[in-house]
């Protein structure tokens, strides 16, 4: 199964690619923040932020010098102001980008996750300055070099994949995760068998017992090889 961070919609075209589109098939998306089936959309872990999320972390992504954007679920990828890393996230999940005032939210507004977006360099400085509380209060987790997180503190893939696999009476030591970034981590620590690529940062690569060929020398396909189907 796939368990990104994007939204479904970003990840149809990869799930028909892979022929995993029944209703034996699961998908995780958003980080963990929803996680259903692939047939008929059955939801069978959902969490979600508010606007009034939004509104508070609008103030810090300023004060960090950072753009900021959400997805919602009545409007889909919103952001306060238009930016390239915004418009880099629709061109990846194939929607659309709203610009809008986040100040004009509705408090109760159902919000999936909300991202801080900047250059690389840019990005590293925000976070390492990031207020305490930001932390404690949600989920943060670095998705890409230009794409940090905010989600419901309940959500990550880690959670996501042990409630599927209590729904499919599979224990722990017969999951395998593969990973590359800081939001597969809580997976990573979940699954028996914990495998991170060779284009991984250093930190994911510390928390894997097996280390693959990159993603784009077939590194998963080589893990599930070698480490699932022998």
């Amino acid at each position: 199964m796939l368990a990104s961070g994007r939204p479904l919609q970003g990840l149809l075209p990869h799930l028909q690619n892979l022929g995993l589109t029944s209703n034996d098939d699961f998908v995780v998306s958003y980080n963990g923040s929803l996680v259903q089936r692939v047939g008929n959309g059955e939801v069978i872990h959902q969490t979600s932020l508010k606007g009034s999320d939004a509104k508070a972390i609008l103030p810090i992504s300023k004060q960090l010098g950072v753009h900021i954007h959400a997805f919602s679920v009545k409007q889909g990828l919103i952001t306060h102001q238009h930016n390239p890393w915004t418009d880099r996230e629709a061109e990846i999940n194939g929607i659309t980008a709203t610009e809008i005032d986040f100040n004009s939210l509705d408090d109760e507004e159902d919000i999936i996750k909300v991202m801080l977006v900047a250059e690389e360099n840019d990005l590293t400085v925000a976070i390492s300055q990031l207020p305490k509380h930001l932390k404690e209060q949600y989920t943060v987790v670095r998705s890409a070099t230009i794409f940090l997180e905010c989600l419901h503190p309940n959500s990550n893939k880690g959670i996501a994949i042990e409630k599927l696999s209590k729904l499919l009476n599979i224990d722990a030591q017969e999951v395998m995760c593969m990973g590359d970034a800081e939001n597969d981590h809580a997976m990573l620590k979940f699954a028996g068998i914990a495998v991170a690529m060779e284009n991984a940062d250093p930190e994911t690569k510390a928390l894997a017992n097996y280390i693959t060929k990159t993603n784009s020398e077939d590194g998963v396909g080589i893990a599930i090889q070698e480490k699932a189907l022998k």
